[in-house]
């Protein structure tokens, strides 16, 4: 029987794998279809670009939605402080995603370039929309989230959605719609030919200049900005039953949510990899070498979410009101039986979902080119 505290680092783990996977694939289709509009100067270029995902976009939202799922049963408290009080940015984000199964199927049912192009800008809406209020999100979470819990566990949020858009959030977000931009434009590197891939070259430079001053300013804030960092105080028992009120919390300044990496040297990786990643990004994509450049923005996705999971550990949602009822990975936490049930279905499951997800690219794999839309207008999206 595999004991309580490392069922609880392993969905640590897990979730974050998951975000990481929803990130890398879900990601690039996010990310090409925010920049499809900027890139694709006619009806076939744009094609070309949303069918380069045809094949793989639904299958991608897989990620998203198990990783939601996996959030809900392991970390109940979470999902429903985070649900409860960010209620506007996620409607946001989900009218946002409504765009994209619409737009993919009705616009190319009309040969009529006011329609098209109308759908061309809701799918870059739906693309871009998701991506920023995804760093916001997590932006907040360096910044404390204003909700406290009463003596039921009971939580009550005070804030409001124009209260997320303040200044470091809207930084993060910048770093999330750029990295995932980036990484959206080197998969169009990879999957077309001609023009379009020369502009998406062009904008996969931009947005990885732009994501790496983003991720710099954003780490340098948290450095010298003087935002408050939380931390346990030990002894805490990582193995007891869950209960976000018997703990207790200290803030610091300096060196704030830093603290984690001077404690743990070997996560210094992360950020070291999201620069790295940066600047793979740039260099290919100035030479035009498409696979270089997709795995520099692949690099610079895993270092980025890494990186914030590094710092805010073990923290899930830190409270500006109350810090002690911040809510972490050791006691905002589903049962020992729900963990070891949820397990033993990972286990199966997660790999089989690697396993045909790898497939399906391998063998849905080819370049979209103007001749290929051309040949097929009426079968493509």
């Amino acid at each position: 029987m595999i004991e309580y505290e490392l069922l609880k680092i392993i969905w640590w783990v897990l979730v974050g794998v998951l975000l990481i996977g929803f990130a890398l694939t879900d990601g690039f289709d996010m990310g090409s279809m925010a920049i499809m509009p900027f890139v694709g100067k006619n009806d076939n270029e744009r094609r070309a670009a949303i069918n380069t995902i045809a094949p793989h976009w639904d299958g991608n939202q897989v990620w998203f939605i198990t990783a939601g799922g996996a959030l809900f049963a392991a970390w109940p408290m979470v999902y429903a402080t985070a649900f409860s009080g960010m209620y506007w940015a996620l409607l946001l984000v989900l009218f946002a995603l409504f765009l994209r199964p619409v737009g993919f199927d009705y616009r190319s049912k009309l040969e009529n370039t006011k329609w098209r192009t109308s759908w061309d800008w809701g799918l870059a809406v739906g693309g871009a929309v998701p991506a920023l209020v995804f760093g916001v999100a997590f932006g907040n979470m360096f910044l404390g989230v204003p909700f406290t819990l009463d003596e039921t566990v009971r939580s009550t949020y005070t804030g409001s959605f124009f209260a997320l858009l303040n200044p470091f959030a809207i930084v993060c977000g910048l770093v999330s719609l750029s990295m995932l931009c980036a990484h959206g434009g080197a998969w169009l590197m990879l999957r077309t030919d001609g023009d379009l891939r020369q502009r998406s070259a062009k904008a996969t430079q931009i947005m990885g200049l732009v994501y790496l001053a983003t991720f710099l300013a954003a780490g340098a804030w948290l450095y010298f900005g003087n935002i408050q960092g939380y931390s346990l105080v030990m002894p805490f028992d990582t193995n007891g039953v869950a209960n976000p009120l018997a703990k207790e919390v200290l803030t610091n300044a300096n060196p704030g949510w830093m603290n984690n990496y001077s404690i743990y040297p070997i996560t210094m990786a992360a950020p070291i990899a999201g620069i790295l990643g940066g600047f793979i990004i740039v260099l290919a994509a100035g030479k035009n070498k498409a696979g270089l450049s997709f795995l520099g923005s692949s690099l610079a996705v895993v270092g980025a979410i890494l990186t914030a999971g590094f710092a805010l550990f073990p923290f899930l949602m830190p409270s500006s009101l109350n810090p002690t009822v911040s809510l972490t990975m050791w006691d905002a936490v589903s049962s020992k039986n729900t963990l070891t049930v949820m397990t033993v279905a990972a286990g199966i499951f997660v790999p089989l979902i690697l396993i045909y997800t790898t497939w399906c690219y391998y063998k849905m794999w080819a370049v979209i080119t103007n001749k290929h839309i051309e040949d097929n207008s009426h079968s493509l999206y």
